[in-house]
């Protein structure tokens, strides 16, 4: 039985390769010509072969001695000789192997059949079902925008959340960070967002996360409903950090694919610190120098380049909202991640550990939370009212220690005393049911009813 399993899985890989060639092959302007070498050295996660063409990113198939094929990919050159880190480390390669390329790694298959489908980085259906009408390509790393050329943020996007919609209205083609330690409801807050917002694709990179949670996520999230305009790219914790690299760059091309038929996409991304550390990883392997808290250069360029991918296209295009969960190791806002995250960003969503532990869900923290084109999207008075209520809630949470301490008397500050009385009001805003959707307008009319606006 073992045997036959076996077989199957080897039979399955060799379609999946033969497949990929094939796709390739018809790709214009991809190399149609196979290279190949042999392995000279291995340490069990990166090999050294004898040199062909072949550029950065190229997949290879690299034999073993028990007859699997292996998938490498090129990271780096030294004296002549390619370097290729194995995707499934620890393979079965001898020295002298031969190591075939049979994939540039340019471009990805894309089309209307990779909606409702979750595909692993190498564009491998998870859901054990073939893909079908995916006869159209685009390139991996993007195409670049001129920024003159972007379309402004005009237009405010509906993600179901009422906190967000009223209080950090987003835009379609605004990017944000969701900033939050573990166990705050990062998760949560995504999976409401994926299932209640408008925009006309959803696309959603889990990337490093555990298993447990992707299987929670798919089936919790990825509904009949949902299925239509849905696609998630998903790279477990325990996959090569190539593949979790190559895992978020493809749920970025698909968006980009999508933009460019003129959809509005929302690009959920959980999380972009786990992608930092993949190319943290890399990055030291190939002997670059730490710098920021063990983060080489790489990490810190990579940040950039992958974000400024999203946002608004050109004139005739969609846009492409996206969110990109941050995680604060220890809490700690001055991580290098999330320091350089946040100053590239449109905005930023801080959940609160307090707020959690009080049961307050979705825990975002107000105060410290901020959307950047909200004042260019909504009319004044909900501008005024959010502007209310942000100071409301900062005003409590700066004097909550004197009151729980009971040295506050009242009418000695106007807004503190405004404060106190619509607190209960102002908790029950914040938070809201799982299940339960809160589109635009209502949210908006929620707030202004507050203030009796």
């Amino acid at each position: 039985m073992k045997i036959q399993s076996m077989i199957e899985m080897i039979k399955q890989m060799n379609r999946f390769i033969n497949k990929t060639i094939q796709n390739v092959a018809n790709v214009k302007g991809t190399r149609t010509k196979i290279y190949s070498g042999k392995v000279s050295r291995y340490d069990g996660n990166t090999i050294e072969c004898s040199g062909f063409p072949a550029t950065i990113g190229t997949l290879c198939k690299v034999l073993t001695d028990d007859g699997k094929p292996a998938i490498a990919e090129i990271i780096g050159f030294s004296n002549g000789n390619n370097l290729a880190a194995m995707h499934q480390p620890n393979s079965r390669v001898l020295v002298g192997s031969e190591v075939v390329a049979f994939d540039d790694g340019f471009s990805i298959p894309v089309g209307p059949g990779i909606l409702g489908r979750v595909v692993d980085a190498l564009g491998q259906p998870l859901d054990g079902k073939m893909i079908e009408q995916v006869n159209e390509s685009w390139p991996l790393v993007g195409e670049k925008i001129n920024p003159l050329e972007r379309t402004a943020v005009q237009n405010p996007l509906d993600v179901g959340v009422r906190v967000i919609n009223s209080l950090l209205t987003v835009g379609k083609g605004q990017r944000l960070g969701i900033i939050a330690g573990s166990g705050v409801g990062k998760s949560v807050l995504l999976g409401m967002i994926t299932r209640f917002t408008t925009a006309d694709i959803v696309v959603v990179g889990l990337i490093g996360e555990r298993g447990r949670e992707v299987g929670n996520f798919v089936s919790s999230n990825l509904t009949e409903d949902t299925k239509k305009r849905t696609v998630m790219v998903v790279e477990p914790a325990d996959r090569s950090p190539l593949l979790r690299i190559r895992a978020a760059n493809r749920a970025t091309a698909i968006a980009e694919y999508f933009r460019d038929k003129g959809k509005d996409v929302l690009l959920i991304m959980d999380s972009l610190t786990r992608v930092a550390h993949a190319r943290r990883e890399i990055g030291l392997a190939l002997g670059e120098q730490p710098t920021s808290k063990g983060y080489p250069p790489s990490v810190i360029s990579l940040i950039p380049t992958l974000i400024e991918r999203t946002g608004s296209g050109s004139f005739g295009q969609g846009t492409i909202t996206a969110f990109y969960t941050i995680l604060a190791d220890g809490d700690d806002q001055n991580d290098p991640v999330v320091d350089t995250s946040r100053a590239i960003l449109d905005g930023h969503i801080m959940l609160s550990r307090d707020q959690a532990q009080l049961g307050i869900y979705p825990a975002v923290d107000i105060s410290s939370s901020v959307s950047r084109v909200m004042t260019e999207i909504v009319d004044q008075k909900h501008t005024q009212a959010s502007i209310r209520f942000r100071q409301l809630v900062t005003t409590y949470n700066e004097n909550k220690d004197l009151l729980m301490m009971g040295g506050y008397t009242q009418g000695q500050d106007q807004i503190l005393d405004q404060a106190i009385s619509l607190w209960p009001k102002i908790t029950e805003f914040i938070k809201q049911q799982e299940n339960k959707k809160e589109n635009f307008d209502t949210s908006t009319n929620e707030l202004l009813q507050l203030f009796g606006i």
